[in-house]
């Protein structure tokens, strides 16, 4: 890892890259106006095969796997993966139900590295440099998902991880999140310890944590300008969800539709010119940018 003293760095992420061509055009406008420097692109996205192609014209733009283990469908065979997929190759619908199913012993961990791996070289035969893994829903918060990603990461030569726990100072300057989510970020945030000795028995480079996860869907410019200007110095990411609102973003399943051009408008009008902030990828923290 980059040595991070006395200097503020930060990686701006925007997951679901792949996810439809307008949460695709959003991300590369913003990447070419300076306001992101990676993204994470799902392997199973319905707009996957374009995310490719036009990222390239982006070389600045650093690209990780949006690894999915619920709230999608499979790239590894359903047959081989049986407690995580249906035979059809659905994952689990909600997090909750991927929750408990992982709490009660009925997924693999040998299944969720069969998947994770699939994924990541979906990317990778596609000519997509990885610099990174990180999860949908934000799984990998659980010891039981993080054991097997690692796993998966190490045997396709990733070398970074997303570290998904915001700090006390971040959640401090998020006002518009509901009770609910703040509890269940706490209750997640336990796990803090854990992950922090599996990377780095792993080897991998992470960052001193995540922004922007209490605020996923109420990022509006104030709150990220907040953000922002709470940052100390060290390594930190960014999670933001942009996107433009189209006809195939009506027809999936998710729950930020509005909010993606709120976040789109906040990160192109704050990052740009914001002072004091180095921005970087995960490519910087391994050595091989972007």
């Amino acid at each position: 890892m980059i040595d991070s003293a006395g200097v503020r760095r930060l990686i701006l992420n925007a997951d679901d890259f792949g996810l439809t061509p307008g949460v695709n055009s959003s991300i590369l406008e913003l990447a070419q106006a300076g306001a992101l420097t990676s993204a994470t692109l799902m392997a199973t996205g319905e707009a996957f095969s374009e995310a490719v192609a036009e990222s390239a014209a982006v070389p600045t733009l650093g690209v990780g796997c949006h690894v999915v283990l619920a709230d999608g469908h499979c790239a590894a065979a359903p047959e081989a993966i049986p407690t995580l997929a249906s035979p059809q190759g659905q994952l689990r619908p909600t997090l909750g139900q991927f929750a408990r199913d992982l709490y009660m012993g009925r997924i693999s961990s040998e299944h969720i590295e069969t998947e994770a791996v699939a994924q990541i070289q979906r990317l990778q035969q596609a000519g997509v440099h990885v610099t990174h893994a990180d999860t949908h829903k934000h799984t990998h918060l659980f010891p039981a998902v993080l054991r097997p990603l690692l796993r998966a990461a190490m045997r396709c030569g990733i070398r970074a991880i997303r570290n998904p726990f915001e700090p006390a100072w971040a959640i401090a300057v998020t006002p518009g999140a509901s009770t609910v989510r703040r509890v269940q970020i706490g209750i997640l945030n336990r796990n803090r310890e854990t992950f922090t000795r599996l990377v780095r028995q792993a080897g991998l480079a992470t960052t001193d944590g995540a922004i922007g996860v209490l605020a996923t869907g109420v990022l509006d410019a104030p709150t990220l300008h907040r953000l922002l200007t709470a940052i100390p110095p060290g390594n930190w990411e960014l999670v933001c969800h942009p996107g433009h609102e189209d006809a195939a973003l009506a027809s999936v399943r998710t729950r930020l539709r509005a909010s993606r051009a709120v976040e789109h408008q906040a990160l192109l009008a704050t990052v740009p010119d914001f002072p004091g902030i180095e921005r970087i990828s995960f490519g910087h923290l391994t050595g091989a940018r972007p």
